[in-house]
């Protein structure tokens, strides 16, 4: 299963120390051991058309191989609850979509 996230950052969170900070956590949270594979990054500056949105910070995309690999990760996973409880007041907005 696909687990994708999107994130849009605080205005006030939107400076180059900030931002680092941030990247080094979405680094560590994909350090996760029930992760199978998985990446972050910010949009690619692809043309501007009707159907595609830029207006996000940063994305991730991970893979977990079962189900249960998901379940621990939003469970207790310790990368999981510390990036989220470093983070939480950092985003504006945050977006989950998963695929099965």
């Amino acid at each position: 299963m696909e687990h994708h996230v999107y994130f849009w950052m605080k205005e006030e969170r939107k400076n180059d120390d900030d931002l680092a900070t941030f990247e080094v956590g979405m680094t560590k949270l994909a350090q996760s051991a029930t992760i199978e594979s998985g990446r972050w990054g910010k949009p690619a500056e692809t043309e501007e058309r009707p159907v595609t949105d830029h207006s996000w910070s940063y994305g991730l995309s991970f893979k977990f191989a079962t189900m249960e690999d998901h379940f621990n990760y939003q469970g207790d996973d310790p990368h999981h609850v510390e990036f989220v409880e470093t983070f939480k007041e950092w985003w504006e907005k945050v977006l989950v979509m998963d695929l099965g």
